[in-house]
């Protein structure tokens, strides 16, 4: 660009984290029949006819390819007492639905229980974008409860 020094990865990890967000655990289920997630704020609708969400994930999330592989996908959104599990499901290096519970949603996709909505999607694009990928989901199942959001915003959990 003419002139105009390029956002370092810092920087442009600083604006965006001013931005406040819900927290949401993504999950699927591989091939054979094991439950995979990852904790996920750049999570937002796309539209409403048809409705459709989009998740951002990196390529080197460790569960990506269980993703890439899915037919279907699920958004757990977080409550403001679910700390805990947005803590383990963005730890590596173990699997994070161990001992944990949950049940298979209509479309079979891991759902915890507890959150404030639990959205099943069925993959209708994914799209390569920089060092991510873009998974739209046409929504195919969601249930609601009453209860206040986790929030993210500046690095740090936060309350209404």
């Amino acid at each position: 660009m003419d002139g105009v020094a390029p956002v370092t990865s810092e920087e442009f990890r600083r604006a965006c984290g001013r931005f406040a967000t819900g927290v949401t655990i993504a999950s699927v289920i591989d091939p054979v029949g094991a439950p995979h997630g990852l904790t996920v704020n750049s999570f937002t609708s796309v539209s409403l006819e048809p409705p459709l969400i989009l998740i951002s994930l990196g390529h080197q999330v460790t569960t990506i390819d269980h993703f890439r592989w899915a037919k279907y996908f699920g958004i757990n959104v977080l409550t403001a007492d679910q700390r805990h599990l947005s803590d383990r499901f963005a730890r590596k290096g173990h699997d994070r639905f161990d001992g944990l519970e949950w049940r298979p949603g209509v479309t079979g996709v891991p759902i915890l229980p507890g959150v404030l909505a639990a959205i099943e999607c069925a993959v209708y694009r994914i799209v390569p974008m920089g060092d991510h990928d873009l998974f739209v989901g046409e929504v195919v199942h969601a249930t609601v409860a009453d209860g206040n959001p986790l929030i993210y915003f500046a690095s740090s959990y936060r309350h209404l």
